[in-house]
């Protein structure tokens, strides 16, 4: 019997598949919101991880008004 395995993505295919930059992806992968694994020098991610981050809020958080 054959297990279904994920497909590996590279961190430029997860950018286009979630909307953003690359960076955006290693903050999210350095956060541990992400999880990754090194291969060689390059971070690949479960395509099945995506639905992790997938319901994240888009854009930067509002800033306090109270902060100044």
């Amino acid at each position: 019997m054959k297990e279904k395995t994920d497909k590996l993505l590279s961190v430029s295919e997860v950018a286009e598949r979630l909307g953003v930059i690359r960076q955006r992806v290693f903050q999210l992968i350095q956060s541990d919101r992400l999880p990754a694994v090194m291969v060689g020098s390059q971070y690949v991610i479960k395509e099945s991880d995506l639905k992790l981050v997938e319901d994240r809020p888009i854009g930067r958080p509002p800033k306090d008004k109270d902060s100044k």
